[in-house]
Parts: C-alpha cells; structure tokens; sequence
C-alpha cells in the first residue's frame, strides 16, 4: 500500500510539472481514482509543501511551488534565518504565499538583490521597528495626541506596522491586504491564528468586558470584519456597532483630510447599544488616521455604554498618519 502511495504521489507532480497546473478531476481521470482517493494524496503533498493549492471552489488547482533554495547555499549571521522565517512573507504575482527565507529568496531575486547582503539590511530593519513592539503590541497613543484635540480612547494599540521602508508590507500587512482583496476565508482564518493569542492576553491585562467591530464601508461577498468576530471567538459581549447606508458610500480610506475622515465617522458610525460596560475593546483593521476609532469611542462614552474604551488596529502605519488607501 505504501509503495502504491508513492507512486501515485510521483505521477500527481510528475503530471503537474508536465502541464503547468492539474485539477483534481483531471488527475482522479488520468490516475483512474476516486475523487476521495485523489483528495487524499493531494492534502498529503499539500502538507509536506511539495504543491500550492490556487483558485476558489469550485475552480481549484494545484501547482508546483516557486523553487526553495537550499537555506545551507548562504552563510548568514547566527539567529538571522530564524528572524527571516519568523517574519518574511510576500505573494507572488501568480498569487503563491511564500513564507521564510525562500520567500526572502524570491523577493532578492525579483528585484536583482545579493541574498547576504538584503538579509543584513532586513534584520537591522525587523530590529528598529521591533523597538516599538511590547509583548506583541505597538502603542499607538503618542500619534494620536499629536493628531487630536480631544481624544476619547484611553489606550491604542496595533500589532504591527503595515508596511516599513524598502521592504514594503510587513507579513501581517501582506495578509490583511490579501485576505481582503481578494475575499478569502482561508487567509482570514490563518491571519486571526496568529493574532488570537496576542488580542487574548490583552483582554485579561485590560480587564476587558465587551467587544466591539468597526464596520465596513463598503460592501463585499466575504467581510473582513465580520469574518474576524466570527474566528476569534471571544467569550465576551458584542456591541452593536452600525456603519449607516448614505446616497452616495465615501470610504474612510478615501479621505485625505483629517476633519473629512472625522466628519465621515462622526455622521455614519451609530452605537446601537444600551448595556453599560467597564472596559470596551474596539477592533479595526488598519488604523489610518485614527478618526474611526476615536470618533466611536466618543460615542461610546456619550452614550454612557462604556466607561473606558480601548482601541486596537491589526496594524498600523509608522510615519504620520498615512492614508492606508489599499485596504
């Protein structure tokens, strides 16, 4: 049995390499087995990374993945393979996810950059942002009084930055960009594995009784938001928070100027709630000007349904407050 596994495996990639890319109806035609039997050597060699599954059902096939190069090829410092693996990420133009050091490799060789010498700049650059991280979270405050007359959320904070110089989108910024444009469930799902821990400890440290989601403006098959509440799963309430329908939908991520961002959430944000909480948590997905959070807190607070409120954005931008215009 195991023999036949083998092989049968063999013929899967040889045919794969062969043609470019294979369907599983193809291969369970061309092998002469069951769609189940098929289905199981295909999560088998998706498991051990040897294929990349692409598409949506019930258009999906699979591939080979961008070539892996040898990680003993290069000589780099002690611990900096570790730094790479941990936090590298980037998509490809077909649409491959390429974590580690082959996809640092990928990204080197797209652009004509001596691996060594990019993986030298890349852990000094991980290193000066890592100084602003503190078990897992960036202190968004500092910006927020050099932003705000009034501030009304008593702490933000982010889990990274969306992108840095020269290296551009952090790994969590490719994955939220990614799992929002293209509407994916699965990227979703993997994106709030990583959070989940980090947001999880933060609810005990702040004492958290409520949850809160900022809701999206514009209107897609698969939320992003709605998808984030669902996986995450915390065991605390949800507050009611409702993005009005106007005439005419203008997106926050749209708006150049400060006072449009805030007269935008001020007039379409709606807190329809009428519990009273201590401590609130308030999620988004990129923190831009901070107009959002900020503008709901208000509400909030008016509303006396929460006490304190907190703000946390699964990432953020570094400099400024920049429009993060791609999600």
């Amino acid at each position: 049995m195991k023999i036949m596994e083998i092989k049968t495996s063999e013929k899967i990639l040889k045919y794969i390499h062969d043609r470019g890319q294979a369907s599983g109806n193809e291969l369970s035609h061309f092998l002469g087995l069951t769609d189940r039997a098929v289905r199981k050597q295909l999560n088998t060699l998706l498991e051990k990374g040897d294929i990349v599954k692409i598409g949506r059902s019930p258009k999906v096939y699979y591939i080979l993945p961008t070539d892996k190069k040898n990680e003993t090829k290069y000589s780099l410092p002690k611990g900096s393979m570790e730094i790479i693996n941990k936090n590298f990420l980037v998509i490809s133009p077909s649409g491959e996810k390429i974590e580690g050091f082959p996809g640092f490799v990928f990204w080197c060789e797209k652009r004509g950059e001596l691996v060594e010498k990019t993986a030298q700049e890349y852990i000094a650059t991980v290193k000066k942002y890592g100084l602003y991280k503190k078990n897992g979270l960036i202190d968004g405050m500092y910006k927020m009084k050099h932003t705000f007359s009034d501030i009304y959320l008593d702490k933000l904070f982010y889990l990274d930055f969306y992108s840095v110089e020269r290296f551009g989108k952090t790994k969590l910024g490719q994955f939220l960009l990614y799992a929002k444009q293209s509407q994916s469930r699965e990227l979703i799902k993997e994106l709030v594995g990583d959070i989940k821990p980090t947001i999880e400890r933060l609810l005990k440290k702040q004492k958290i009784d409520a949850v809160g989601f900022i809701p999206p403006t514009v209107k897609r098959e698969v939320q992003f938001m709605k998808e984030l509440e669902r996986n995450l799963q915390l065991p605390l309430p949800v507050i009611n928070i409702v993005k009005i329908k106007t005439p005419i939908i203008v997106p926050q991520k749209t708006l150049n100027k400060l006072e449009d961002r805030v007269e935008n959430a001020k007039k379409t944000i709606i807190v329809d709630e009428t519990k009273k909480y201590k401590t609130i948590l308030l999620l988004d997905d990129a923190l831009g000007s901070g107009a959002t959070l900020n503008e709901t807190a208000k509400k909030l607070k008016q509303q006396g349904v929460a006490e304190k409120v907190i703000g946390l954005s699964i990432t953020g931008s570094f400099s400024g407050f920049e429009v993060i215009s791609e999600v």
